[in-house]
């Protein structure tokens, strides 16, 4: 399962993309009701129904993490303003999805984007 979250590099673009929309409500109220119907997907059962489309299980990840970062109150480019450090950060999320995923397949994905983000920010503060 690894690899697969891996081989979505372009999921952590949600990371970079949110940064000065956070807090937009009007922009989270489309990414939740984007992200609604994809809510009951697990780790595996995401990659089982959309595995073959890595730019789908890329924009729910990206959506579950809107709502994730938007939860938390995180906007990503004031949090990291460095250009690098968001690189690694993009690097940081994908680690830490796959690790929650890879621990438990079983979890929602949107558990596991969730503690890949919270998991993500404890490691650049």
């Amino acid at each position: 399962m690894t690899q697969d979250f891996r081989n979505l590099a372009t999921a952590t673009a949600c990371l970079l993309a949110l940064g000065s929309v956070a807090h937009a409500d009007e922009i989270m109220d489309e990414a939740i009701a984007a992200a609604q119907p994809h809510m009951h997907h697990s780790c595996g059962s995401v990659l089982d129904s959309y595995g073959d489309d890595e730019d789908q299980v890329a924009e729910i990840v990206r959506l579950m993490a809107m709502v994730s970062l938007f939860n938390r109150q995180i906007d990503v480019m004031a949090e990291v303003p460095d250009e690098n450090d968001r690189a690694r950060l993009k690097d940081e999320f994908v680690e830490e999805l796959e690790d929650a995923c890879d621990d438990d397949p079983g979890m929602l994905l949107a558990g596991a984007v969730d503690i890949a983000v919270r998991e993500t920010f404890r490691a650049f503060d």
